[in-house]
Parts: structure tokens; sequence; C-alpha cells
């Protein structure tokens, strides 16, 4: 059995939640989830890593078990994110690690490359994009809303954090949906229902758009930092 600590640290004010595992000598490898999901997407990685390292995977503010602050007291940017994610590792002294990002985690991951480029060992990267190419045809409602943010173009990217949108993010060409787990969706589901939840995800996707933006900059560290990356 893999003892899996459940933190939480006060940072800038924002309490954050974690999950820690593994010998804190062990090298130190960030997890950072992605969209609409928490660290709980986690879960069975955790386990099969803590034997060779030190693993912190936090709830990005707004998402999970980390506190939900009002839009008014808080700024959703990923800019912020990152903020926040970067002070947490340094009040956990975390003074070299790895990152594996996913979707959401990536830009908040990339930017802390690019803040320490130093401080970082190696990248693994699931589906986490830094070049407009990686942009789908499914970006297309979220892209009219950038250049556009109206109400009207606002309320039609709704149907992204509805419950059903949730499960097709779990069970989309998967063959055989009896080995899809409904704890995973329901719980994500759960995080999304909260009041306030919604119009903080909508924040978010409107300030997708300076990721974008930052692509050139997160590929200018990728050819001078060249940091050991696995994209899957």
């Amino acid at each position: 059995m893999v003892d899996i600590a459940y933190r939480t640290a006060d940072v800038d004010g924002l309490e954050v939640f974690y999950r820690e595992a593994g010998a804190p000598d062990a090298p130190v490898l960030l997890l950072l989830h992605g969209f609409p999901s928490s660290s709980h997407m986690f879960r069975d990685l955790i386990p099969l890593l803590a034997d060779r390292f030190h693993v912190i995977a936090p709830d990005l503010p707004g998402f999970g078990q980390t506190a939900m602050p009002p839009r008014e007291d808080f700024a959703y940017t990923f800019e912020h994110l990152t903020d926040v994610i970067d002070h947490l590792t340094q009040q956990l002294h975390l003074e070299h690690f790895a990152l594996y990002v996913f979707d959401y985690g990536a830009p908040v991951g990339f930017r802390l490359a690019t803040r320490h480029p130093e401080r970082i060992t190696g990248i693994v990267t699931q589906n986490g994009n830094a070049y407009e190419e990686g942009l789908s045809d499914g970006w297309a409602p979220i892209q009219t809303y950038w250049n556009e943010p109206s109400a009207a173009n606002r309320e039609a990217i709704r149907t992204m954090i509805q419950p059903e949108t949730t499960i097709w993010q779990y069970t989309h060409g998967v063959p055989d949906q009896t080995r899809i787990s409904p704890d995973g969706y329901s719980l994500d589901n759960h995080y999304l229902a909260r009041p306030g939840a919604d119009e903080i995800q909508l924040d978010l996707f409107l300030d997708y758009q300076n990721n974008i933006a930052l692509y050139p900059t997160f590929q200018e560290y990728f050819r001078t930092s060249t940091p050991p990356l696995l994209a899957i």
C-alpha cells in the first residue's frame, strides 16, 4: 500500500489542496491536471510513481478541493493560476522538479518552466498543447468567443460545461464503455455544479486565448532550454 497524504497549504491567502506521496528525498514530480477535473484524475497513477518519485499533485484554484473564491475576488486567468502553483512550489521548497502536464495543466506548467527553466528537470505532456496546429475544430465556438466576447457567444459555449459533455470526454472513442468508472465524471460534474463554477469556467475559456499568444514563448523555451520531454 502506498501512503498518500491529502494536504492543504495557505498560498497567498488561498487554501490549496494537494496530494503527496513518495520519499521526500526522491526526485520531485509535479502533476498538473486538466479541465474539468482535479488531482483526483491521478489517483491511480500516483501509486505507480511513488516508489521512485516524490509526487505532488495540486488542485488548481476553482477546481477540486482547492478554494473557489468569487470571481470579483480572484481573477480566473491562467497567469493567476500559475502564480498560485508557482508560490505553492516555493512554499513546499521544491527546488527542482519534473512536470507531468495534462490539458489545462499544460499552460500552467509551461508558464512555470519559462519562469524558472533552471528548476525543471523534465516534462511529460499528455494532450498538453503548445502549437496552434493542436487546436482542433472543436475550438471553433471558443475562438468565436475570443473574437467577439459577447453575451450571446459566451452562452453558446455553455454546452461545454454541461454534465453530458463531461461524460463525453470520458467515453468518446472508448469501444467498451463498461470499462469506464462513473466515479471520475460524476465527481467532475459535482464540482462543476457548485454555484458560480460555470461562470469561472467560462472566464477561463475566454482567457485561454492568452495561452495561444504565449505559444512562441513556450516554443523558444523548448528550443533553448531543451528539457527532456515526452509528448503522449
